[in-house]
């Protein structure tokens, strides 16, 4: 089982990795989440490039995608299932386009954490409406 500080960093770092291409706008996004947020308090963030590489690598198995989403859910108290698909939405939002793996992603994500559509719906909103340029 995995803390919920590195099932946290590991829905952000599946969210960026969903469309094969962690951007420089996604990494930085997830930088900045780290150091702002009160639920990272506590986090040491000397560990993060470790963590981030540890879930890379589990997402290379043929069933990568299941074992991370499973190790996630299984490593956040529920109350705290809103928030990480809230900080998937973000570090998708960051790059200013969604794709369609990344859309995916969030779909098994918001499934896994057993999130119903309209809460999931309202946090995209609030993402789409954070990181819409003028």
């Amino acid at each position: 089982m995995i803390s919920h500080h590195v099932a946290l960093v590991y829905t952000m770092v599946l969210a960026s990795a969903a469309d094969q291409d962690m951007s420089d706008r996604e990494l930085h996004m997830i930088g900045e989440i780290i150091g702002f947020l009160p639920v990272f308090e506590g986090f040491n963030h000397s560990g993060l490039g470790e963590i981030s590489n540890a879930c890379v690598d589990l997402l290379q198995d043929e069933d990568g995608i299941d074992t991370v989403l499973e190790l996630v859910k299984n490593g956040l108290p529920v109350r705290l299932r809103e928030t990480a698909y809230a900080l998937a939405c973000d570090v998708v939002a960051a790059d200013g386009t969604a794709l369609q793996q990344e859309l995916q992603m969030l779909e098994l994500l918001q499934q896994k954490l057993e999130l119903d559509r309209l809460t999931a719906a309202a946090i995209e909103r609030g993402a789409r409406a954070r990181f819409i340029r003028a």
